[in-house]
């Protein structure tokens, strides 16, 4: 999935034939509680027939009070800046009927958007062209082995939640129905960026995320890939119990809540403990992994609209817990673990300890989560419907972008046949993407939380303290 550009330097109001920094437009959202007017006001005149949609758009009711000025990142929730490009609206709806083989209505429709586009900054799509474009996205996501299944995804259109407590309500209710049975592949749209508007967001990159935690005494305890994340919401009140396996807390930022956190119910938390189907001390290990894999930290685009808050899952393959996650030495760090409990020779690299560990630790993940009923792939299998995917694309006469460093599976590659690549990764739309904003609160959280209040972290009875370096701290 590629980077890509989100934000515009300009606000360009379409009814008025000059440009003006986004700096000088004051936008004054209703707000009943703080007595204001029932009314949108927009410095740059935009037509007062557009307000209503314009607020529905923004995820504003009439009970919600927010008075907006431009602010610099890091301060509140996102901002969108960019008004939407009328050449991708009108590329994206001749995808849309092309595909869908009729084209009565497409050039009404254009001329309706552009109108729309032209008034507002901005247009609606429907909930057809929504579930259309949340498909493509996935069908065009070009790190993602498991695309042959894209028609499938079930695509909630939650374009109306808006509050912290609906939007925490709806997560959960995705891993809910994400999770029910085998795994389901599912992606929740909340409301696109609207230009001039702050959007609502979450912090985390997934879901369901693991804290981590470095000790005084320089060791670490879960996973690495959330250390500063932790500290972050730390910092703003959360206590893990310290333990390899804490589920974090969603961080949920609204336009007019500003940061709120969330515990997520057992009844959300699908996991499965990693067991082995020959060796019993497998268990005494501890190691789980959760069933759903849903990112929450990146935009899908449709159509020159951005959807800021749009989580997805499909499935996991089984390498991507146990050749990564389990097993990569920046993460849980388990071979040298079960290398020794296998009694292997560790002394040296050329006898191949790393590897066998490796294959014990991936057939145990397979094992456990198909003894359990979830939904996995083997990448073995997962490789040879990729090139099925491939070939229905082909058919259907388009190509299929691919980053085949991510492609390639991270364990045997050379013995499946995605290993020769093919077509080279594309900037195609509509598309899921990850901006430098969903990055860096995912990785930290939000500046605002200095590395000195951090750093204070643990003066109250807790042993957390960060450190530059630690060890891992395996206690099993």
């Amino acid at each position: 999935m590629n980077d890509r550009s989100f934000t515009s330097p300009t606000y360009y109001c379409p009814s008025h034939d000059e440009r003006a920094p986004f700096s000088d437009i004051d936008y004054l959202i209703e707000n009943s509680s703080l007595g204001s007017k029932d009314s949108l006001l927009l410095q740059s005149k935009v037509d007062p027939s557009d307000v209503d949609e314009i607020r529905a758009l923004a995820g504003f009711s009439a009970r919600t009070a927010v008075r907006v000025k431009r602010h610099s990142p890091g301060q509140r929730a996102g901002m969108c800046e960019t008004v939407v490009d009328k050449e991708q609206a009108l590329e994206f709806l001749e995808l849309y009927y092309g595909e869908n083989g009729n084209l009565d209505g497409l050039e009404l429709r254009k001329k309706a958007v552009v109108e729309a586009i032209e008034r507002t900054g901005t247009y609606v799509h429907t909930k057809s062209e929504l579930t259309f474009g949340a498909r493509v996205a996935w069908r065009n996501a070009d790190r993602c082995i498991g695309r042959l299944d894209w028609r499938s995804l079930t695509v909630r259109d939650l374009r109306r939640v808006t509050t912290a407590d609906e939007i925490f309500s709806e997560l959960v209710q995705h891993l809910s129905l994400a999770g029910q049975g085998s795994i389901r592949p599912m992606v929740s749209i909340f409301p696109p960026a609207v230009p001039g508007l702050p959007f609502a967001n979450v912090w985390n990159d997934r879901l369901i995320g693991y804290a981590g935690y470095r000790r005084i005494e320089n060791t670490l305890v879960g996973d690495p890939l959330h250390v500063e994340f932790t500290a972050a919401v730390h910092a703003l009140g959360w206590q893990g119990k310290g333990e390899n396996f804490d589920v974090l807390p969603l961080v949920v930022e609204t336009p007019a809540e500003g940061v709120r956190l969330y515990e997520l119910p057992e009844r959300a938390i699908r996991e499965v403990p990693v067991t082995h189907p020959e060796y019993g001390w497998f268990a005494e290990l501890g190691l789980r992994w959760h069933a759903v894999p849903a990112i929450s930290n990146m935009r899908l685009a449709i159509g020159g609209l951005h959807y800021p808050l749009a989580p997805f899952n499909g499935w996991f393959m089984g390498t991507e817990i146990g050749a990564r996650i389990l097993a990569a030495d920046d993460r849980y760090d388990m071979l040298p673990v079960i290398a020794s409990r296998l009694r292997l020779d560790t002394s040296r690299e050329s006898t191949l300890w790393r590897d066998r560990a490796l294959v014990e630790l991936n057939r145990a993940v397979l094992w456990s989560f198909e003894r359990a009923g979830v939904k996995i792939s083997d990448h073995r299998s997962e490789s040879q419907r990729f090139l099925a995917h491939i070939q229905n694309e082909e058919r259907a006469g388009r190509s299929v972008p691919a980053d085949w460093s991510w492609i390639v599976p991270p364990m045997s590659g050379s013995l499946t046949p995605v290993v020769h690549g093919g077509s080279e990764a594309t900037d195609i739309g509509p598309a899921f993407y990850l901006d430098e904003e969903g990055r860096r609160l995912a990785a930290m959280g939000r500046q605002s939380l200095d590395e000195d209040s951090i750093s204070k972290i643990g003066s109250s009875g807790s042993d957390l303290y960060v450190h530059d370096r630690c060890e891992r701290s395996w206690h099993r």
